[in-house]
């Protein structure tokens, strides 16, 4: 199915970074695209720039997104919005743990839920979730909810295409590493430290390149389903083992 099968898509988390990137590449291929993020002002500028259809919503609002999913037709639905915070599980907050699960995953099973019967009504659409590397594999310094929030989309996922089997439907997870964002100084409360610290000496991911790789995935023949894409920047593995010594 090619993108001319579709008309409309939805992209959250759409001010900035990756769903800035998706917005713009796909209305270049001709769909009537939705941008829901908060920052308005962000989004009237991406608007201008692209003609995508704006919405100042939280992913976390579900009244307003229930209004919206009674007014907009998706045939294509991108999970981008997300969230990270510092600390793990010993010595974070309640409030840093509901908001992770909250947007990062809560917020996702919400929009299919909202979204999804209708493209099964239609036997047409292609839901996207962008998840994280930190879903499938542990590493020092991750947030032990955000790692637990993005393992759940890969369930949900995986869940997902059990409960479509049969329409033509697809669902596609997108599962990046590092991506030159906004997030890690978001994380950090220091944009220049983040670019110093994170990006000034790698070769790291851009949104345009995960952006790329969502339209091969929903521009692919009918018959084809991307299930799962993995993206690293070349210069980045995983894995690695510690092995601490005893009484350390």
């Amino acid at each position: 199915m090619d993108f001319s099968a579709y008309k409309t898509a939805l992209v959250t988390g759409a001010s900035s970074g990756i769903g800035a990137g998706i917005v713009r590449r796909l209305t270049r291929e001709g769909l009537e695209v939705h941008a829901l993020a908060r920052n308005e002002d962000r989004l009237r500028a991406l608007s201008e720039e692209t003609g995508c259809r704006f919405h100042a919503i939280s992913v976390d609002d579900n009244d307003a997104l229930e209004k919206l999913a009674a007014e907009v037709e998706v045939d294509v639905l991108i999970n981008n919005a997300g969230q990270s915070r510092k600390g793990d599980i010993l010595n974070t907050t309640a409030e840093d743990v509901d908001a992770l699960l909250d947007i990062n995953l809560k917020s996702v099973m919400h929009m299919v839920r909202l979204f999804v019967p209708g493209m099964v009504a239609r036997d047409r659409g292609h839901v996207v979730n962008i998840s994280s590397i930190a879903g499938h594999y542990a590493f020092p310094g991750g947030n032990t909810a955000y790692h637990a929030s993005k393992a759940g989309v890969h369930s949900l996922c995986q869940q997902l295409r059990v409960h479509l089997y049969g329409t033509q439907v697809r669902v596609t997870e997108i599962s990046p590493a590092r991506v030159e964002t906004e997030v890690f100084g978001r994380l950090l409360g220091d944009m220049e430290e983040a670019k110093r610290r994170f990006f000034d000496e790698y070769e790291s991911l851009k949104p345009e390149d995960i952006a790329e790789a969502i339209a091969f995935a929903v521009g692919s023949p009918q018959r084809m389903n991307v299930a799962f894409m993995e993206i690293l920047p070349t210069k980045q593995v995983l894995g690695g083992l510690n092995f601490a010594k005893r009484n350390a």
